[in-house]
């Protein structure tokens, strides 16, 4: 996408002549060079307004979540790889069984209140969540519970696993809280804490204010690391999407934060804005209920799973429904990441195969009313949704597709209830979004155990994928590792438990006057500020002779 820096300089002379004059004189000798503004603020607007600015509560508002980034670090965190680096921690080891986690704390981190940062307040923080009242997500209660934690000195800690978990160092992104300013308060409290609207975390920015309709935060004059080029943050909170474009437009903010894809056509034709996508670590999939056999027969049989599969041309969705913003995905493990195994059969669109195995199974149109039918049992469904304007455009768009096979679906609107919906397998089929860590290990969603308890909503129950999703898990070699995960994506590809159409793609739209934006994979919106203390505005010009040596100071001109 190309970039436009325009730059306007008024300079004002008595007489024309002496203008044109200077101003060759200048095309001559001299030439006019920008240079990073480091006293930059920035502005961006956000559908949505906090309530939670904590990182062990946040994880159900993403306005907590992009505030908790900036001012709050976790020990680790995932680079644009999807690789962890040390953040908090200096560095970590793992025992050769798998089942130990050393990790030795850096020891110039201070909190923003300038209180030193120790192995008591990681401890602590840890302890919370593992308290049977804590508040947040009950998966990293149910992890972390599991976990004794040792206090080897200041800055030394030991994580002991009751059996090995490669996944584990991924739950050590969670950013850590300060125990001097919560340590007398139980878990179940801590969503009533002031703490949570006035945050001290270590992280590169500090909160100093936050309004319903504003949070402004400033650089952490504490902070260990580089110091972020951008010295003044605001966010504001806008009622939709919508209206953050629309304060875009008129001039209110720099950024916005969620550009959803129905606006994309729009956006493009705002020749400020700078379009950064990154694809969004997880996939979106059609679950198919694999427990009620007798409403829908049609899924039992993996030929029939694989033709609706067949039926469908996911790019045309994708350009369609979602104005391109979305990637063909090939099955349950992200292609970028080192389990993914590139010889898996892949299913592509090919509705004339799609219709051949479809009526090998006996399903025809015997009534000649566009749907096809087998011993008076019509192929037809209903597809759950949320009530996202891109899920319901992409379940509108599969609905036409499947009708070309003979397969009808009505579409049900699911709203805030389709969690629940899922958990109770109380659907046919639904249309929803996955989140992946980066760990490949896909065992609760797809492991028989998790049918019931688990996410495993497809009710999958496959002896072999789950012995080899048992065995993934319990071992630390990749090698290894990789041959469970290969064997286990060829017989997901055979099988086709459930439909994995394509990974979301997150558009962020930022001004052309904000520079050095790179947006990578994702495993979080909020991971947009992974590059962020690079990022700066460019509001200063300098006028360089070309005589002039590059360790001479220049001259500054006036920003128009």
């Amino acid at each position: 996408m190309g970039r436009h820096i325009r730059w306007q300089a008024i300079i004002t002379f008595t007489g024309i002549a002496l203008t044109l004059a200077f101003l060759g004189f200048l095309s001559f000798s001299r030439k006019t060079i920008s240079l990073p503004d480091n006293d930059g603020s920035y502005r961006e607007g956000i559908a949505g307004g906090p309530q939670l600015v904590n990182p062990l509560v946040a994880q159900y508002n993403q306005v907590d979540q992009d505030l908790s980034a900036l001012i709050f670090e976790g020990l680790t965190q995932a680079d644009g790889t999807g690789e962890l680096e040390p953040v908090l921690a200096e560095r970590w080891e793992v025992s050769q069984d798998g089942q130990a986690y050393f990790f030795k704390l850096r020891e110039d981190v201070r909190w923003q209140d300038n209180e030193p940062f120790t192995a008591d307040d990681v401890i602590f923080t840890i302890s919370l969540m593992q308290d049977p009242d804590f508040p947040g997500l009950p998966s990293l209660r149910e992890l972390w519970r599991t976990v004794t934690v040792e206090k080897l000195d200041d800055y030394s800690i030991r994580f002991v696993l009751p059996e090995s978990f490669p996944a584990f160092a991924d739950f050590t992104t969670i950013g850590i809280v300060p125990k001097h300013l919560l340590e007398n308060t139980p878990a179940g409290e801590l969503l009533n804490h002031p703490f949570n609207l006035q945050p001290i975390g270590t992280g590169p920015y500090r909160l100093d204010e936050l309004t319903p309709q504003f949070a402004r935060l400033s650089i952490n004059p504490y902070y260990y690391g580089h110091q972020p080029r951008l010295t003044d943050l605001e966010f504001r909170f806008y009622p939709s999407y919508q209206e953050t474009i629309a304060a875009y437009e008129d001039n209110e903010i720099d950024a916005v934060s969620f550009i959803p894809p129905q606006a994309i056509p729009h956006v493009q034709n705002l020749d400020s804005l700078n379009l950064y996508t990154g694809r969004l670590s997880g996939y979106t999939v059609i679950y198919l209920n694999l427990r009620t056999p007798e409403q829908t027969p049609f899924f039992a049989d993996p030929a029939l799973r694989q033709a609706l599969m067949l039926g469908l041309d996911r790019q045309a969705i994708i350009n369609e429904a979602l104005n391109g913003q979305g990637i063909i995905a090939n099955g349950p493990i992200r292609d970028w990441n080192w389990a993914y195994n590139p010889n898996q059969p892949i299913i592509g669109f090919d509705l004339a195969k799609a219709r051949g195995l479809v009526e090998a199974a006996g399903w025809f149109d015997r009534d000649q009313d566009g749907v096809r039918d087998k011993e008076g049992q019509p192929f037809s469904f209903t597809l759950l949704v949320s009530d996202d304007p891109d899920k319901i455009a992409v379940a509108e768009a599969i609905q036409a597709q499947w009708a070309d096979l003979g397969v009808k679906i009505t579409i049900e609107v699911a709203g805030a209830g389709l969690g629940e919906r899922l958990s109770q397998h109380d659907f046919e089929a639904a249309l929803v979004d996955i989140r992946l860590s980066g760990d490949p290990d896909p065992y609760p969603l797809w492991h028989s155990s998790q049918i019931d308890t688990g996410q495993n909503y497809a009710g999958w129950n496959n002896e072999r994928a789950s012995t080899l999703l048992e065995a993934a898990r319990t071992i630390t070699d990749t090698g290894r590792r990789n041959d469970f995960y290969y064997e286990f994506q060829d017989i997901f590809a055979e099988e086709v438990p459930a439909l994995v159409l394509f990974y979301p793609v997150y558009t962020y739209g930022v001004s052309q006057e904000v520079l050095d934006v790179q947006l990578g994979p994702l495993t979080n919106p909020s991971d947009r500020f992974r590059t962020i203390a690079a990022w700066y505005k460019l509001t200063q010009r300098v006028i360089y002779s070309e005589s002039q040596f590059q360790d001479e100071v220049p001259q500054r001109l006036p920003t128009p």
